[in-house]
């Protein structure tokens, strides 16, 4: 969080660490607490509580999500005497299925903003001190900068995703982004940095970070060569740049490249997030919705598109009735085989989607679709499988976006992030369509409200900070 209103899990973690437990409040009036050594940075980096946070209420937003049963709208719009002011509660969650003009009250957190920001405080702490850390070796140093440096551009990644225009080359250098902080500061201005300074950043933050990285890491929550590969190719997708994006996606799988084959988990443990191979670097929202009502009900299209056969559909969907809710319909189920929140890191599917898309784009139909197959294949049962076969260049890129979507349906606000990056182009433009309690809601193309609020209490403390139009 910001300014006066940060929590510094930092401080929190290194009091534990160095002089065990401590009164909070004792905690929070110390002000900067320097570590000096630097096996207490890499002690912060392995953390993951503190680095792991991610962007979590544009899933709601998107087609992919369709709240239709009348008995779990009521309920969404019923607030909670108990509710947590640090959570989504069903109101939060309704306002932003329903696209509305604000989130969150002046009094409430905003579950998108503040703990990606912590990340982000986190970050820039170990980014501004380790390398002059003492009893560590040049090495290890530059290792724990470097992991810090691509926790940084994760987070600015998922902000200006979430809280600025799409990227689009003609506008960005004027388009309001987020505020960009790169000192652990609790006073410095908010003011917005554009889309393009942000998307700078990021890309700068990456690159510096890979000399110094290891090609994998010990566990996926601690970024490497690969991690840092894939969220180059992540970052340049989302700029509509493809070829670079693919340029980066193929060095990523070079280094990791396995896919589970999902008919092995039809009856056996799925695996967590850190024990996931197809996970390059993981990341977690920062709010699960696996309870009632706030359920990720599934929507007829998203449904339809997988087609039961599908192990996606199998595994990771399921009727919301066998969840005890009673609603009608089917719900995202993945999150409930591990009972994790929802991972938003890259993976080896999104890499293999992103080279997919640019071959499509480049009238590469055959190749284009031999990587969408090679995903496939892990995704069916070996008797029900076919490969898919396009007519031309641009039947391989229809095809290669509904796989997009297939793959990554309901986590990291991938096809929310899509819908932005899509609606610029004509042949892909779509206006969402809501009914709740009777009232219609729509949401045309490149709409404002695309483009997520701000919450209104950071406005109320930091003036400077430009809120988004509605």
């Amino acid at each position: 969080m910001m300014r006066k209103y940060i929590v510094l899990f930092i401080l929190v973690c290194l009091t534990i660490l160095l002089e065990g437990c401590k009164d909070y409040v004792d905690i929070r009036t110390k002000g900067t607490l320097v570590p000096k050594e630097t096996q207490n940075y890499r002690y912060l980096m392995n953390n993951r509580s503190g680095l792991i946070s991610s962007v979590t209420l544009p899933d709601v937003c998107s087609d992919d999500v369709d709240i239709v049963d009348s008995v779990q709208q009521a309920a969404l719009l019923v607030p909670l005497s108990s509710s947590s002011l640090n959570t989504v509660s069903r109101i939060n969650f309704a306002n932003g299925y329903l696209w509305g003009a604000s989130f969150y009250t002046t009094l409430e957190t905003d579950m998108d903003w503040e703990p990606v920001y912590g990340v982000i405080y986190n970050a820039n702490v170990v980014i501004s001190e380790v390398l002059s850390s003492i009893n560590g070796t040049t090495a290890e140093k530059n290792q724990i900068w470097a992991e810090a440096l691509v926790h940084r551009a994760d987070a600015y990644l998922s902000l200006i995703s979430t809280y600025a225009k799409a990227y689009d080359a003609t506008t960005s250098a004027s388009d309001p982004g987020v505020p960009l902080l790169l000192e652990p500061s609790l006073d410095a201005k908010l003011n917005r940095a554009t889309v393009q300074t942000v998307y700078d950043q990021v890309i700068d933050d990456l690159k510096k970070a890979l000399p110094y990285l290891p090609q994998i890491n010990t566990v996926n929550s601690l970024p490497s060569k690969a991690a840092a590969f894939a969220l180059l190719a992540r970052t340049y997708h989302r700029m509509e740049k493809y070829n670079e994006g693919a340029q980066y996606a193929d060095s990523a799988l070079a280094i990791q490249n396995t896919l589970l084959d999902l008919q092995q988990y039809l009856n056996a443990t799925y695996p967590m997030a850190t024990s996931d191979p197809e996970i390059i670097l993981s990341k977690t929202a920062s709010t699960n919705f696996r309870y009632s009502p706030t359920v990720l009900r599934l929507s007829n299209e998203m449904l339809d598109l997988l087609g039961t056969q599908d192990l996606r559909y199998v595994l990771f969907t399921a009727p919301t009735s066998s969840l005890a809710y009673g609603y009608s319909g089917r719900a995202y189920y993945k999150d409930y085989l591990t009972f994790e929140n929802r991972n938003t890191g890259p993976s080896v599917g999104e890499m293999m989607l992103i080279k997919a898309e640019a071959l499509a784009r480049n009238q590469d139909a055959s190749g284009a679709m031999n990587l969408i197959n090679q995903l496939r294949l892990k995704r069916f049962k070996s008797e029900e499988y076919s490969d898919l076969i396009a007519t031309d260049a641009m039947d391989a890129l229809v095809k290669v976006l509904e796989e997009r979507r297939k793959e990554l349906f309901c986590h990291g606000g991938f096809r929310w992030f899509d819908l932005k990056r899509l609606n610029k182009d004509s042949r892909f433009a779509k206006t969402l369509k809501r009914n709740f309690q009777g009232t219609e809601y729509t949401l045309e193309p490149n709409g404002n409200r695309y483009v997520f609020p701000i919450g209104e209490k950071y406005i109320q403390y930091n003036p400077e900070i430009e809120q988004n139009p509605r």
